[in-house]
């Protein structure tokens, strides 16, 4: 079957458009890792503090959700803020479902569940109003 006649057809019965969503939301992901790979080299050359690492690691988050609520915003034209809400809700769930794979346990994701949901949320709606 031809990819643009299942890309089309999808987006004919929903009205939203898939693809470009999961597209959007894989580039945020690899904005995410490249900002982490530049956070860890700065971490090796010039030895940051927990406190400096804690806080750049939230701004990557918000940054990469803001990206991803922005050019969904652009997209789609209306309700912005709510697809942005969406994005960023998204990449909050891709987030835990990973760290659940990886640390095979609930403890270890529950200290700041809700802080970076809320971050994340916020910086997808944020992107998506600015949009």
């Amino acid at each position: 079957m031809d990819k643009k006649l299942i890309r089309r057809s999808v987006q004919e019965e929903t009205g939203v458009p898939v693809f470009f969503l999961l597209k959007c939301l894989l580039f945020s992901y690899i904005l995410t890792g490249g900002l982490l790979l530049l956070l860890a080299l700065l971490l090796y050359r010039f030895g940051l503090s927990e406190k400096i690492v804690s806080i750049s690691i939230i701004v990557i988050y918000v940054a990469a959700t803001f990206f991803a609520g922005f050019v969904t915003g652009k997209k789609m034209k209306t309700r912005k803020f709510l697809w942005g809400f969406v994005m960023g809700s998204a990449y909050f769930l891709v987030l835990v479902v990973v760290s659940l794979a990886v640390n095979q346990s609930v403890s270890a994701i529950t200290d700041n569940i809700f802080t970076t949901l809320v971050l994340c949320a916020g910086g997808g709606m944020l992107g998506g109003m600015l949009s």
